[in-house]
Parts: C-alpha cells; structure tokens; sequence
C-alpha cells in the first residue's frame, strides 16, 4: 500500500519552515518523516504526516501550495548493505527512483513512476512495506 506523500512549495525565507512546523503542531498532526531541498528562490519540502488530507487543507489555508502523491515507503533492516541489496533489485527490474529519503529510522521512501509495480517487486522479494 503506497504512503500518501505531501509536498509543500515554500519561499526561500527565515520562518517559512517553521510556520508549516507551526500549523502541523496546533492541530496535532504528526511528521513522520521529511526531506528537504532548496534552491536560492524556493524550497520544496517533501513530508509524511499522520493526517494528508488535514495538513493539506491547512497548509493551502496558510498561503502555502502543496502537491499529494503516492510514494513506496519500505522498512529496511538496520545492517551493511542493505539499501545496497533493495536498490540493485529495482535497478536490475529497470527501475528508476526519482528521489529517496529517510523518515523513523530505518524507513525510506523512494518516488517511482509506477508505485504499484516497485511494490510488487518489493514484496515479490521479502522486502516488508509500511503504510
């Protein structure tokens, strides 16, 4: 089952990532997990929160866009060589990964153009998917 991912545009200024730290905090959602990039204008902040569909609301409510999408989030053993193995299964079955970050841990989360067939896959090959 794919994670709801939520991506959030934000302007490249002091508080702007505190005030969506802000909203998720007063209405009691929880971030799971996050990933950050930048550029000199803009941010783009990619979350796993307990509520998508709220936080969303919320977030376009506070000036901000945002973006859902479907993401494969995978629990992977906390050992040498691990992400190594699930990485070269999926590059072997020709399969691109956009982007991949960490949330919890030993969770990743990996953007695929086709989240049904790397979750197959996945499985397919013992790999415990979360939700």
């Amino acid at each position: 089952m794919p994670v709801k991912q939520l991506t959030v545009f934000l302007e490249n200024q002091t508080g702007r990532l505190a005030e969506v730290a802000k909203i998720l905090k007063d209405e009691d959602i929880n971030l799971q997990g996050f990933s950050t990039t930048e550029a000199r204008d803009y941010g783009i902040l990619r979350m796993v929160v307990s509520d998508v569909k709220k936080a969303r609301q919320l977030l376009k409510e506070g000036g901000f866009t945002t973006h859902v999408a479907d993401a494969v989030c995978i629990e992977v053993v906390d050992r040498p060589g691990e992400l190594y193995r699930i990485l070269d299964i999926l590059a072997n079955r020709d399969i691109n990964i956009d982007y991949i970050y960490v949330i919890a841990g030993t969770r990743i989360v990996l953007s695929v153009s086709d989240v049904e067939r790397v979750e197959g896959i996945l499985v397919e090959n013992n790999i415990k998917l979360c939700s």
